[in-house]
């Protein structure tokens, strides 16, 4: 595996749980679209910098 592959791969997982945590934060509220506050509470849960 090369340095590039594996740095695509684990900015695919860091999005793809990202985007995860967006939508149940957006389900929560109801809705089935996220939104920018989504998105933010999703990096506050995951305690990194807003």
């Amino acid at each position: 595996m090369t340095a590039v592959v594996a740095l695509q791969e684990a900015a695919e997982a860091y999005l793809v749980g990202f985007i995860e945590n967006t939508n149940l934060c957006a389900i929560r509220e109801r809705r089935v679209t996220i939104m920018p506050k989504d998105m933010q509470l999703a990096r506050r849960i995951r305690d990194e910098c807003v």
